[in-house]
């Protein structure tokens, strides 16, 4: 057996947020979020894409959303590199999720909380040991709670991680392990076939089970995702070699504008000048932005409207 890898992008969505994926999803959640507890009894999958309330406002592009069945709504990323500002861009997706939930005429009290759930396969928090971490609001000396401590941000760090198969012994263990591993075994292992979920994830993470759409997809974004590290790398090494930050920043941003054209051109059709034009315009910020939504264009039309709300 091959199987996709639940780090790449379009692979975590098929295998957490398609329409088969309820039973799984609940099953990760209670053992990320509530330490394998039977808290969450159902949920409903929704569509990740967080649209701007006014015209210009800035999309957002998640990789999974629910409502749980207590009125909680959990949002989930999984993201591959570190890029600048991403700290701020988790809790920009919390505030907005949560902001989004009320339109005009609507009371604060209708307000549901919201989870965001980050899966790093880097370390976002440096000399902390813990593989999961869960930030809440806190009263700075006394450490007490806020009033409505309704946005909640839980980051899963996949390199802290380090337990091998046999010593798995609860089943938060084995789904870290599921997305660590899955994209390098040939077989599912004896010990996470007990778990009829993870089983089931198994079985949708088999590529057999893909279209040859699917399967394009997948490999365009693995190959996407193998090119950014190199971008990263060479960013990194030109800054070096030229002894100053803004080095390192041409470097990346250059490598960025060249992988993003090379993608969009195999997923979209040859891009014209003016919009090659525009995406060598945008900031590293805006490029890191791009690439989240990348995958979600289905047309030119799509990237365009994309520029038009953020390059401005």
């Amino acid at each position: 057996m091959r199987f996709i890898n639940p780090k790449i992008d379009f692979a975590f969505k098929k295998i957490f947020g398609s329409s088969q994926s309820t039973e799984i999803l609940i099953s990760f959640l209670n053992a990320i979020l509530y330490e394998e507890e039977s808290i969450i009894k159902s949920l409903e999958i929704l569509d990740p894409y967080l649209g701007p309330q006014v015209a210009g406002a800035k999309n957002s592009y998640l990789d999974v959303k629910a409502l749980l069945n207590d009125g909680t709504f959990v949002i989930i990323e999984m993201q591959v590199l570190k890029v600048q500002a991403f700290g701020k861009r988790v809790l920009y997706n919390a505030a907005k999720t949560y902001a989004l939930q009320l339109t005009r005429g609507e009371l604060y009290k209708q307000l549901r909380p919201v989870i965001a759930l980050t899966i790093t396969d880097f370390e976002m928090f440096r000399g902390e040991q813990d593989v999961i971490s869960h930030f809440v609001f806190k009263e700075r000396n006394r450490l007490s709670d806020y009033l409505q401590n309704d946005i909640e941000l839980v980051f899963v760090e996949l390199p802290k991680f380090k337990k091998e198969l046999d010593r798995l012994e609860t089943l938060t263990d084995k789904w870290i392990y599921f997305i660590k591993t899955t994209g390098t075994l040939d077989e599912v292992p004896q010990t996470m076939v007990t778990v009829p979920e993870i089983q089931k994830a198994f079985e949708i993470a088999n590529q057999v089970s893909l279209t040859q759409e699917e399967f394009n997809i997948l490999q365009q974004q693995e190959f996407f995702a193998q090119d950014q590290e190199g971008s990263v790398a060479v960013g990194r090494e030109e800054g070096r070699q030229e002894g100053r930050q803004e080095g390192r920043q041409e470097g990346r941003q250059e490598a960025q504008i060249e992988l993003i054209t090379l993608s969009l051109n195999r997923l979209l059709g040859q891009l014209n000048p003016d919009i090659e034009n525009r995406i060598q315009q945008l900031s590293i910020d805006q490029l890191d932005d791009l690439v989240t939504a990348l995958w979600d264009f289905s047309s030119l039309e799509d990237l365009t409207t994309w520029l038009e709300a953020n390059s401005q």
